[in-house]
């Protein structure tokens, strides 16, 4: 126990079968189970706003969510938590959500275990599915879609035998490595981790998006109860900007400087506890001189004034290309579509709210940075320019985080609580609020996409000419690529053969915008796709039809010019695989939209792609995998090791994954589905190392894979660039109640190249349609004039929940990817590319109502709404 005080001021109570007092001053009962019990099963999420159900625990038999349960009400109660529960009853579990798939990144997991475990207790095997569905809509999960864990759950309820063994090699099912650990809450994640003489800290954000700072005063913080240091702007030692392409995105905020957005940071609170560090951050009082904040990406663009400090004009970025003569391609046309879409912002609402413990080492002048973001290697870099020493003097190690999406790929607090434990030569745990998450992390990109699209009189595409703008928010984070992936994609995956095409992506002080799954190729597609919708109308052919005729083939050219290769096959096979069914559901005559769609995967652009892994051979018989890539639930750990079983034909039991931040292994990011891709290849490579040496005990065999053969986005001289080196794709095809517009059911059809682990894959699938469904019909996050979001709950984000989320039949074809190992494309990007286009397309053939902005409103949602 962390905290001392006289029996007055405690509570006593029974936990998992031991008698326990706590500080009665906790916010809640969770925030002293874990910050005082050190009890970590139960998660927290969204505290103290009880909508994510992480927390949830039994008291007096109940499940009920710790986070809004008052310390003093616990006073003589008795509480079960992950831990207290029988280890037989655990075990059950574990198996169940292991054998079905049930999880990803796991975070939500104990609480839903918590859940399942006072259903089943009241009803047993008689637990009904589309019960249990209800019961879980306390509870959200961003990865899986729910279907794997509703699986597991009714395992578990009547008694079904399961048998649950890791995977073989290359295509076979099995456990998601580290499964059981992330089913019971015993694999920690950052804010699990407890060191001896940790402190506490917390932010002090600003509290206008556009606005000069006159002065900070942080005596009162200083003198609060507990508080050990404040530090803003004026200790940082060397760079105050950071940032993965750009530096121009500051770690603090000093003063005489000028704030961007609502998540811009001005002081880092340290305490000896976290409720101490909180209520000072709140202690300091900064004078302000605010100003106009520019919200209105298309004005900002010819705005006189400059969004954010230390910029030269608003526009981040533009991108562009042509080929053939659009304009006369367009005119002669015999039917053509000119549309203008927009697409919403959206938060990555990943369950684990972000968190960093920097651990200094005080004998040899280096420290440790444990962190949960997607690029280790790039917070290493930018922690060391911000304090200002040798790359060699700090290591991060990447924790597993709970869910990402590409909204870890900045740094969020990494840098300021490196800098606090630093300067102090103390450990120091920071760890952001659901609500300071929301502020500060970069969301999906808002675009404004007008777009004509021609075609002759046989449904044959002649032109697409598309002018998209993205709202970027105010620093850079990746904004500048996600508009230029969008216009790579303007044109889906057809052969058209007069395109012109730019983006532009402009900075405002509203929230920033980066990478989220799809990064850009969803906003350009459900344009796309609405648009051939339309055509098909006009023709008089079904959209099934209208993409047949259409769809790329090998040798033809595709958007920006590139020679799509053999993998381009799959584009077809998925049109093809969906066919029986679409005809069956029209036949029917239930409501039917198709969406067909491609995303590559990889950085592509011209970049250069290096990436490595080490097997080694320990004298114990353990087979050490050791890679540089980011696991975050979508299975890259399981990838290594199917790979290691595949090549060297030993059992998976004897291996032992790791991401090893100690050397060089990973560069970059790990996004853009490339995670899969190049650690089979690079794992591949050092087994073959091994294997030529004979695997011999104590060497490490290094394989190193690079991509060095892709080209910028309209690069000079280059008439047929090779923009990326692979692409997946998929058809996904909604049906609908046309009288009620409910979902009846989503059919997804996805090309994998080669699928890994295909229970893995249809996990990742289902969880992509979840959000797809999310981004087409509920999601938002929009902000107000004052660039301020307004949805600033985890409940307010629209995310669907387990009782409305439809069937998903899952099916995948492989057609390999030329140059890639084992044929592998990725499946996490493509996910949710076709789905709003498929939902808008079912909602017109159920009441003819066009609609052009997300999220999609059905006819008889709202009367006040315009359906569009």
């Amino acid at each position: 126990m962390t905290d001392l005080a006289d029996s007055s001021t405690r509570v006593s109570f029974r936990v998992n079968g031991q008698d326990v007092s706590v500080a009665s001053d906790h916010p809640h009962l969770l925030a002293a189970l874990r910050d005082e019990l050190n009890i970590t099963s139960p998660k927290d999420g969204c505290s103290p706003t009880g909508q994510c159900g992480c927390c949830t625990i039994m008291i007096d038999g109940k499940a009920l969510v710790s986070c809004q349960y008052p310390v003093a009400k616990a006073a003589g109660r008795t509480i079960i938590t992950l831990e207290g529960v029988d280890e037989s009853e655990r075990q059950t579990f574990s198996d169940a959500f292991a054998a079905c798939g049930g999880l990803q990144c796991g975070f939500c997991i104990p609480g839903i275990v918590m859940r399942a475990k006072s259903q089943i207790d009241k009803k047993g095997a008689d637990l009904q599915r589309e019960d249990m569905a209800r019961h879980l809509g306390a509870h959200l999960c961003r990865c899986t879609g729910y279907v794997k864990i509703l699986d597991a759950i009714d395992v578990v309820a009547k008694g079904t035998p399961v048998t649950v063994s890791l995977p073989g090699g290359i295509g076979s099912r099995g456990a998601k490595y580290e499964s059981a650990e992330l089913a019971l809450g015993d694999r920690g994640y950052v804010d699990d981790i407890r060191v001896p003489g940790m402190l506490h800290a917390a932010l002090h954000l600003t509290a206008h998006v556009r606005a000069d700072v006159l002065e900070i005063d942080t005596s009162a913080a200083l003198a609060a109860p507990g508080v050990e240091a404040v530090f803003t702007a004026a200790d940082v030692p060397g760079d105050i900007r950071v940032g993965i392409i750009y530096k121009d995105w500051p770690v603090f905020i000093g003063v005489g400087e000028r704030t961007s957005y609502a998540g811009d940071v001005l002081a880092i609170v340290v305490a000896r506890t976290r409720r101490e560090a909180r209520a000072a951050a709140e202690l300091i009082k900064v004078s302000y001189a605010p100003l106009r904040p520019i919200v209105d990406a298309v004005a900002a663009i010819t705005d006189t004034e400059i969004a954010v400090w230390g910029t030269e004009n608003n526009v981040l970025s533009r991108s562009e290309y042509q080929r053939g003569d659009t304009a006369s391609a367009l005119s002669s046309s015999s039917f053509t579509v000119t549309e203008t879409f927009q697409t919403q912002r959206i938060e990555h609402a990943f369950l684990e709210p972000e968190s960093t413990l920097a651990v200094p080492n005080t004998k040899d002048g280096t420290m440790h940075v444990y962190s949960g973001g997607q690029g280790v290697w790039d917070d290493r870099d930018q922690i060391c320019d911000i304090l200002n020493v040798a790359k060699d003097k700090v290591i991060v190690e990447l924790v597993s985080n709970g869910g990402a999406f590409g909204g870890k790929e900045d740094m969020s607090n990494q840098g300021q609580t490196a800098l606090a434990a630093w300067l102090l030569q103390q450990p120091v745990n920071c760890t952001l609020s659901r609500e300071e998450s929301l502020l500060m992390h970069a969301k999906r990109h808002p675009i404004r996409m007008e777009y004509s699209v021609g075609c002759d009189a046989n449904g044959k595409l002649t032109a697409v000419h598309a002018r998209m703008i993205g709202d970027s928010g105010s620093y850079a984070s990746v904004g500048m690529k996600v508009l230029e992936r969008a216009a790579g994609h303007a044109t889906g995956p057809y052969f058209v053969p007069n395109v012109d095409i730019a983006s532009v992506a402009v900075r405002t002080n509203n929230p920033i915008c980066g990478a989220f799954r799809g990064f850009g190729a969803n906003q350009a597609q459900f344009a796309m796709e609405g648009c051939l919708d339309r055509l098909a109308e006009q023709l008089g052919i079904s959209g099934w039809e209208i993409r047949k005729r259409n769809v790329i083939h090998p040798g033809q050219v595709w958007g920006p010019g590139q020679i799509m290769d053999d993998g381009c096959k799959g584009a077809d096979m998925c049109l093809d695989e969906i066919k029986p069914a679409y005809d069956a559901a029209v036949t029917a005559g239930r409501a039917v939209g198709l969406g067909l769609g491609l995303k590559n995967s990889g950085l592509g652009n011209g970049f250069r792609e290096v990436t490595r892994a080490v097997v080694h051979f320990r004298t114990d018989g353990i087979v050490e995998v050791r890679h540089g890539w980011t696991e975050m639930g979508q299975g890259v750990h399981t990838v290594a090791l199917q790979v290691a079983v595949e090549e060297l034909g030993i059992d998976a039991s004897t291996i032992r994954v790791f991401v090893d931040t100690t050397r060089q292994l990973g560069f970059g990011q790990t996004t853009g589905s490339r995670g899969t891709l190049m650690a089979a290849a690079s794992v591949q490579r050092a087994c073959a190392a091994a294997l030529e040496d004979g695997c011999k005990t104590g060497i490490d065999y290094t394989g190193e894979y690079v991509i060095d053969w892709t080209h910028h986005l309209g690069e000079p001289g280059v008439e047929n660039p090779i923009i990326h080196s692979a692409f997946g794709y998929a058809a996904q095809m909604v049906i609908m109640d046309p009288e009620t517009q409910k979902i009846e059911k989503v059919v997804a059809v996805h090309d994998v190249g080669r699928a890994v682990n295909p229970a893995l894959c249809e996990g990742q699938i289902e969880g992509s349609v979840h959000m797809g469904l999310g981004y087409a019909l509920t999601e938002d996050f929009p902000s107000d004039d004052m660039g301020y979001p307004t949805n600033m709950t985890l409940r307010s984000l629209g995310i669907i929940r387990p009782k409305d989320m439809p069937p998903v039949d899952v099916v995948m074809v492989e057609c390999p990817q030329p140059r890639s190992p084992y044929g592998i494309k990725g499946v996490g990007e493509i996910g949710l590319v076709p789905t709003a286009p498929a939902v808008a397309a079912a909602l017109h053939a159920a009441d003819g109502i066009w609609r052009t902005r997300l999220p999609m409103k059905p006819k008889n949602a709202d009367a006040t709404e315009d359906p569009t």
